[in-house]
């Protein structure tokens, strides 16, 4: 799906409670994963190893874990929101912090405005990724209001710009450019990021991966444990945790 089609859907999402089902996918194909042997950091926190994944997505913990747990998640959806506020803590400092497990993050866009938040939680790369998108779980419930209040003939304008302009209207409209020079990305660098059109097509492209590698997927959070779905669109963690421990 281009860019462009997710504007045509941005204003019928806001009032959409839940996440979205799938899309309809294109064809596209995954790069094989080819990750070299690491070292346990020092201290054995392997939550400071922080590697970007071929697909797309970020992987936090030890590349060369028994077991990997994939989250396909979007930052418009509250019950990715709810995951991340309720279960990651636990994630993080009794499975991956170890290196027993770890956890890889790949977006999945449902509209304009979750792809233009993706954009900015991946500026500053793999090292600055779960902090950001922690950060904006964490206000989402704020920068969702913002663009819920936003007059509906101003976001349906927007389409008509090009598309390296579009994404920077959108993140006017939710607040992200002061959010993000607040957590350290300057206007400058968001502006960049916000008008990639390499980083766009890249998103857009990672839904279409996950709809290849997955075709039971139907929406967010989905989580998959050494390559096999757990419970589509909606596992939490008394369904995922034990999966963990085998």
């Amino acid at each position: 799906m281009k860019p462009t089609a997710f504007l045509a859907c941005a204003l019928a999402v806001l009032a959409v409670a839940g996440c979205h089902s799938k899309q309809q996918n294109n064809e596209a194909a995954t790069a094989p994963v080819k990750l070299q042997q690491v070292k346990p950091p020092a201290g054995g926190d392997w939550t400071q190893v922080v590697n970007a994944m071929p697909d797309g997505g970020f992987m936090m913990g030890n590349p060369n874990a028994k077991v990997k747990l994939l989250e396909i998640g979007s930052l418009t959806c509250p019950h990715c929101q709810r995951f991340e506020d309720s279960a990651v803590p636990a994630l993080i400092n009794t499975y991956v912090k170890s290196g027993q497990v770890s956890w890889e993050f790949r977006n999945y866009v449902r509209d304009a405005f979750d792809l233009t938040a993706a954009l900015i939680v991946r500026c500053n790369g793999a090292q600055g990724f779960f902090p950001l998108s922690e950060a904006i779980y964490k206000d989402q419930e704020s920068w969702m209001s913002k663009i819920q209040a936003a007059p509906q003939d101003k976001l349906q304008q927007l389409q008509n710009l090009p598309e390296n302009q579009q994404f920077m209207e959108l993140a006017k409209v939710a607040g992200f450019p002061d959010w993000a020079a607040a957590r350290g990305i300057p206007v400058a660098k968001s502006t960049q990021c916000l008008s990639d059109t390499k980083s766009i097509d890249q998103l857009v492209q990672m839904n279409n991966n996950t709809t290849n590698q997955f075709p039971a997927f139907q929406g967010t959070p989905t989580f998959a444990i050494n390559g096999a779905l757990v419970d589509l669109g909606s596992a939490t963690e008394a369904q995922v945790w034990p999966k963990l421990q085998g």
